[in-house]
């Protein structure tokens, strides 16, 4: 948990920067995107394995992939956020503005490679294909959404919400 509370305060201190001068550093924006990757992966991960260890289709093992994803991007900000002394309705307010629209470009690039990837959908928990294509498609929305939330942070928006809260 110490990394956690440095990397908050790291990002507070390049957040608090941005907006004086009106540039938010790549760091900052790689910060808050690996945060959400965080919950995001997690949340994907567990789907992805619940979903294929059941055997279940591809329709129902994504959906829950991209249902727990959601649920443990969100956890992650509100356990900082509750931690805070923040009631639960105005923290779930803040996840909400502060992550939505980051795991949603998460998962859209995270299970589009994944449904692209050729047997990657088919492959098994035992198959290299089925942790690679998981792992590219997580790096992969790293990439593409750390410079949706350096924007969004530029703008006050996004991640640059929860900071307010942290101490």
């Amino acid at each position: 948990m110490q990394h956690d509370a440095h990397t908050h305060s790291e990002t507070h201190t390049h957040t608090h920067a941005a907006r004086t001068t009106g540039r938010v550093t790549w760091s900052t924006a790689a910060q808050a995107t690996l945060h959400c990757l965080t919950g995001c992966a997690v949340g994907e991960v567990l789907g992805m394995v619940a979903g294929t260890a059941l055997g279940w289709g591809n329709v129902p093992t994504m959906v829950l992939a991209i249902v727990l994803a959601f649920v443990f991007g969100y956890s992650l900000t509100l356990r900082g956020v509750l931690g805070a002394g923040v009631d639960l309705r105005a923290a779930l307010r803040v996840a909400l503005a502060a992550d939505t629209l980051s795991i949603a470009v998460m998962e859209l690039i995270d299970n589009g490679v994944i449904a692209l990837w050729p047997d990657a959908m088919d492959a098994h928990l035992d198959d290299l294909l089925f942790w690679g294509a998981l792992a590219v498609s997580l790096g992969l929305a790293f990439v593409v959404t750390t410079p949706v939330n350096r924007w969004m942070i530029g703008r006050g928006k996004g991640h640059a919400v929860v900071h307010r809260y942290h101490h």
